[in-house]
C-alpha cells in the first residue's frame, strides 16, 4: 500500500511563495492522478489542483494564475508551487493519489502540511 509524505509547509507573509512536496512509498506512474486539497479552519476540503498521468492540470478558481502543481516520475514526488500567496490561503494541505483498477478506485491521502499566510 502506498504512503504519502507531505513536506514544505510553514509560515509566510502575504505576497510570499512557498513548496509543497508530496513524496509516494510507490512510483506514481501507477497512479491514475495526483492532487492537492486543502482544509481552513470550520470549512470543508477543497480540491487546489490536480495533476493526470499524461499531464493535464485542473485548478480551483481562487488559485488560477498564483499556483502550479507539476509531478517529477523519477523522484516519485509531486509538487505545488504556490505564488502570491494571500492569507485566504492559511489551510492545512493534503496531498491525495487515486489508482484505479477494474474492481475499485483507490484514493490515498498524506498526513497534511500546516500552511499560513500573515497580513
Amino acid at each position: 500500500q502506498a504512503q504519502l509524505v507531505e513536506s514544505g509547509g510553514g509560515l509566510v507573509q502575504a505576497g510570499g511563495s512557498l513548496r509543497l512536496s508530496c513524496t509516494a512509498t510507490a512510483s506514481i506512474l501507477s497512479f491514475n492522478s495526483m492532487s492537492w486539497y486543502r482544509q481552513a479552519p470550520g470549512k470543508q476540503r477543497e480540491l487546489v489542483a490536480d495533476i493526470a498521468s499524461g499531464g493535464p492540470t485542473n485548478y480551483a478558481d481562487s488559485v488560477k494564475g498564483r499556483f502550479t502543481i507539476s509531478r517529477d516520475n523519477a523522484r516519485n514526488t509531486a509538487y505545488l508551487h504556490m505564488n502570491k500567496m494571500q492569507p485566504e490561503d492559511t489551510a492545512v494541505y493534503y496531498c491525495n493519489a487515486v489508482l484505479k483498477t477494474l474492481e475499485r478506485t483507490y484514493h490515498y491521502w498524506g498526513q497534511g502540511t500546516q500552511v499560513t499566510v500573515s497580513s
